[in-house]
């Protein structure tokens, strides 16, 4: 396929010189780093979306063919994020709603990539390293990783959410797109400077000295910085060698306790309260959310990434985050 300048050297899959990206649920804070890093190379996105408002945006309901689905016709990437938000409680109506959110988009994107005379080169399809089995003795990688769900003890909420993303990938994997090779991004927590995004909510708890550490604080973070997550979506678009399952995070994962302190010390906090496991299932109804957010270790790393020569920038947990302070400081509003 080829990037050059950020843009396509194949042909028939550029719009006035412009790479051409069809990006399903891409409103997030996800949707927004990727636009950030890639407008300005030129890439031209459309967005689709139950809620459509601006004139890049398109109509669909992510389960059914629609008019949405010309926009695939020529368009060099499709970037699929759609799918409910897993930040809620894991209720049954959630828990179906988050599969099949997951699932149907996965496989009606398929079909429009399969019907259209002029496919994408390139399907990146959102995923998650809530994949791989909860531990801190070893990390999990593409290759050796340990998929989750069939631990022994594992709390139900947990083995549901692997569950939905095992169903997710297989949904994926049987997608029959031969003119398109397929990505499954394993992402770890994106870091951005977004308001209401995991970092700004992070930071301000910790602000509020409520950064200490989480349960015992042993259990993995597994994260990435926005810049290093967009830059591995051009590095992968550039390499047509890869495909598969590749996880995108950071080398460095790092126990809650580290990952809390480094963050309380960026921000200038000192008071570092710290929340226990049963104070964090009293508060998670309330919030309307998971402690397995939280508790469950994701000891991940980016082995594909790395073999195949993608050089991160923010490596270590503490540079990324000074990073994203200073930024969000100059954040409008």
């Amino acid at each position: 396929m080829g990037l050059e300048g950020g843009r396509f050297s194949s042909r028939g899959h550029t719009h006035n010189g412009r790479v051409k990206i069809v990006m399903p649920g891409g409103k997030g804070h996800v949707g927004q780093a990727i636009r950030r890093r890639f407008e300005p190379l030129g890439w031209r996105f459309t967005i689709l979306t139950r809620h459509p408002a601006g004139a890049e945006e398109i109509a669909w309901d992510g389960k059914t063919l629609g008019p949405w689905a010309d926009e695939i016709e020529g368009a060099g990437i499709v970037i699929n994020l759609a799918g409910r938000s897993v930040n809620c409680r894991y209720r049954e109506a959630n828990l179906k709603e988050m599969m099949d959110s997951r699932v149907n988009s996965v496989r009606v994107i398929g079909e429009a990539i399969a019907r259209a005379a002029n496919p994408p080169r390139l399907w990146l399809q959102a995923s998650t390293a809530t994949i791989y089995a909860h531990r801190s003795d070893a990390a999990n990688d593409e290759a050796t990783g340990i998929l989750g769900g069939d631990e022994l003890g594992a709390p139900y909420k947990w083995n549901a959410s692997i569950k939905i993303a095992r169903a997710w990938e297989q949904a994926f994997d049987e997608a029959k797109t031969p003119k398109t090779r397929k990505v499954a991004m394993r992402s770890a927590m994106t870091m951005s400077v977004d308001k209401g995004s995991v970092f700004d909510v992070l930071a301000n708890l910790a602000r509020r000295g409520l950064g200490g550490r989480h349960g015992d604080g042993r259990q993995f973070v597994s994260w990435i910085h926005e810049i290093d997550f967009a830059n591995a979506l051009h590095f992968i678009a550039e390499h047509e060698e890869l495909s598969g399952a590749i996880n995108i995070c950071s080398p460095n994962p790092l126990p809650n306790y580290e990952f809390m302190q480094v963050l309380r010390e960026t921000v200038g906090s000192r008071l570092a309260l710290p929340t226990p496991a049963w104070l964090l299932e009293i508060g998670a109804p309330l919030l309307r959310t998971e402690t397995e957010l939280i508790l469950k270790s994701r000891r991940v790393v980016p082995t594909r990434l790395l073999e195949a020569g993608f050089v991160f920038s923010y490596l270590d947990w503490r540079t990324a985050a000074l990073d994203l302070v200073a930024r969000s400081s100059r954040r409008p509003g």
